[in-house]
């Protein structure tokens, strides 16, 4: 048996198989009126793709908790009931090709209120739809991005509160995992990192403080959450800085915390939070991150970064790197790279009735 195609338990849910779809917004919501943040057609039509391709768990995009939590406007969002509806059918639809549907809940922070990347990414002036950003700390991600506004103690309190009302409400719109957002730089992985996090309260300084949101929120998230299905926490193992951002080491201490706080598995990625900084990209160049995390710690992981070939990804799972694999842009170049795999492999994924008589 392929490692790949093995399924794979958490609390009570089982997984089909270790090919999984990692969030990838798409920048395609309504961006006004009442159906502003609701999934539409093309969301519909670009999940449902890759469930019937046999991916075995898709995270959709990342969907904000509060319409300033957005990166933006045309960002999805999970802060009313319009939005939930929005997305039953997309569960349902992924249900029926057996496909476990995630959903990753997150906020903006500093990085809120841009224009969609393939239009220029650039931050938004009120005048274009745009709002103030919040962070940690009034610190700009770049020259470009507007200083935030630094969040009061009573404003975290209820970003919060609102991380709790999107994971019952994710649970309510049929997902049976919810992923909490914290990395690429958007406002979790903002105070987790000493690069953008300059407080003195007890959100900021030691590695205590700065660790409290992103706990708050896993613990709030668990308490709407169902105990017999997972929550992920997606983070970004190291910010690629010389020095004053968050590191591997930050990031292996930490998984142990997200343990005890009822998390089941590690997303790992990296950067996002530092600008003009160079990466190494490679072909699975963040794999080593999450092999260390499951190395050292007892957390579940899943590896992520340029993973694009069936027997790139086998050797990962086999090696004992990861316990399964997300696929970002590749599956944007193929939905069916699921059941390629498998034949590449030897394993096998559910065949929807009307393709019968092509396998």
């Amino acid at each position: 048996m392929s490692a790949l195609f093995e399924p794979y338990t958490l609390r009570s849910l089982t997984i089909p198989n270790r090919v999984w779809m990692a969030p990838m917004c798409q920048y395609s919501a309504p961006v006004s009126g009442p159906e502003t943040g609701v999934p539409g057609d093309w969301h519909l039509a670009h999940l449902a793709a890759r469930a019937a391709g046999g991916t075995g768990l898709i995270v959709a995009e990342a969907t904000a908790v509060s319409p300033e939590g957005r990166i933006t406007p045309a960002d999805l969002g999970i802060w009313n009931d319009a939005q939930v509806e929005g997305f039953r059918r997309i569960t349902r639809f992924l249900a029926e090709q057996g496909t476990i549907s995630a959903l990753q809940i997150g906020h903006a922070g500093r990085k809120a209120s841009t224009g969609r990347p393939w239009q220029g990414g650039a931050p938004l002036g009120a005048d274009e739809g745009g709002w103030q950003p919040l962070g940690p700390s009034p610190v700009a991600f770049d020259d470009r991005h507007p200083v935030p506004t630094e969040l009061t103690v009573e404003r975290i309190d209820e970003i919060v509160g609102q991380f709790a009302a999107a994971a019952r409400r994710a649970r309510e719109a049929g997902f049976q995992v919810v992923e909490v957002h914290g990395a690429h730089g958007y406002l979790i992985g903002e105070f987790l990192s000493p690069h953008s996090n300059r407080r003195t309260d007890a959100y900021g300084g030691s590695f205590e403080n700065r660790t409290r949101l992103a706990l708050r929120v896993v613990d709030a998230v668990r308490a709407e959450w169902p105990d017999e299905l997972p929550v992920f926490f997606r983070i970004s193992a190291t910010e690629w800085l010389d020095e004053g951002g968050w590191t591997p080491d930050d990031t292996v201490r930490f998984a142990d915390e997200l343990l005890a706080h009822g998390v089941d598995l590690l997303d790992v990625s990296s950067g996002g939070n530092a600008s003009g900084v160079r990466i190494p990209a490679a072909p699975g160049y963040q794999v080593p991150f999450a092999a260390r995390v499951k190395a050292e710690t007892r957390l579940p992981v899943a590896a992520v970064g340029l993973i694009t070939g069936a027997e790139q990804a086998e050797k990962i799972l086999s090696n004992g790197e990861a316990d399964a694999v997300l696929l970002g842009r590749e599956l944007l170049r193929d939905p069916v790279w699921a059941r390629r795999a498998a034949v590449e492999l030897g394993g096998s994924v559910a065949t929807p009735a009307p393709y019968h008589r092509a396998f």
